[in-house]
């Protein structure tokens, strides 16, 4: 049984590398490989910290291309205690298996104001598709949608991953910025693309755009109300949702308001098959009151078993703590 490991994606600031050594474990647990991974632990070698964990085998193509699109981990290795006569601990590089659908750079590039960081929104990407019925199905056969898109981190790191996207945005500054930055962004990487302008009769306007050349990848923006988000995206049925909820709600009174409206909507969006991933500041808002609101307003099951009882973490002295809650329909056959 071969042991493995992976280094610790590295961060701009110690901030953010606390949340990627706090996560990790639970991505990788999370994945399609999680059903075979075993003896999770941290490790510390030449000052860098890493994950450690046995696979039955070394990896198969498949398996090295879902270590590829891990957010927390980058680089993974083969581990030695030891070779022949000489004492380790030895490191074998896995070549990457995974290559992005569309450059990296454009979940990095733009910034705005209230971005989350992008390694845990494409944590959150991935921890819906690995809860879900669909878990074993690449990312170009999935559909991604974020009712609350703002400037489209949730977007960008879907079609990185190879999704098709749809967005709904209120703020009509946020969805012209997020298309104009889009579109500049393909036009100054040679990317194929094609952008159309359609009108909604009485619920808002959307844009869609066909990215690449062979196998164009599709991004929907739509600017209107989350709660017209069936119309918005008439035509597009995601398999996921994945959301980050906004943090400038100072009351649970008002979260619970837009969530006891929306949720519905969303949830009527997902197959059974799908999931639901959403991030929220929890301190005055606990864990325990969101699990009992969103199975109070919709069909859906909140997971609540290790470790999806253990992504609470801190983001700074604003967020002192923000969760994740995945959920899926009711009826899912798993």
């Amino acid at each position: 049984m071969p042991t493995l490991v992976a280094q610790i994606a590295p961060q701009r600031s110690t901030q953010y590398a606390d949340l990627a050594n706090a996560l990790a474990p639970h991505e990788l647990r999370l994945s399609p490989l999680g059903e075979q991974i075993s003896e999770v632990r941290s490790l510390m070698l030449g000052g860098q910290r890493y994950l450690q964990f046995n696979l039955p085998a070394e990896p198969t193509e498949a398996q090295a291309q879902e270590l590829g699109v891990l957010s927390m981990t980058g680089a993974f290795f083969v581990y030695y205690d030891r070779l022949g006569e000489a004492k380790g601990p030895f490191l074998r590089p896995i070549e990457p298996r995974t290559a992005p659908a569309l450059p990296p750079e454009l979940i990095v590039t733009r910034r705005y104001r209230g971005k989350t960081n992008e390694l845990f929104t494409q944590f959150m990407c991935n921890i819906a598709r690995g809860s879900s019925a669909l878990a074993n199905r690449p990312w170009n056969t999935l559909r991604l949608f974020d009712p609350l898109a703002g400037g489209g981190t949730t977007l960008f790191a879907g079609l990185v991953l190879g999704a098709s996207v749809a967005g709904v945005e209120h703020n009509a500054k946020d969805i012209q910025s997020t298309v104009s930055f889009l579109q500049q962004f393909a036009r100054d990487k040679g990317i194929a693309h094609k952008a159309k302008r359609e009108r909604l009769k009485g619920t808002g306007r959307r844009w869609l755009i066909d990215i690449g050349k062979e196998q164009p990848q599709l991004c929907m923006l739509a600017h209107g109300d989350t709660i017209d988000s069936a119309k918005l995206i008439a035509g597009f049925r995601p398999h996921l949702i994945v959301t980050d909820l906004p943090y400038g709600i100072q009351h649970q009174g008002q979260l619970a308001e837009l969530l006891s409206r929306v949720l519905p909507v969303w949830s009527s969006l997902l197959p059974p098959s799908g999931a639901l991933v959403m991030a929220w500041e929890s301190t005055r808002f606990p864990r325990a009151d969101m699990i009992a609101l969103v199975e109070s307003t919709c069909p859906m099951a909140a997971l609540n078993d290790p470790p999806y009882n253990e992504l609470a973490h801190r983001v700074d002295r604003v967020i002192k703590q923000r969760d994740v809650l995945v959920a899926r329909p009711r009826k899912a056959d798993r």
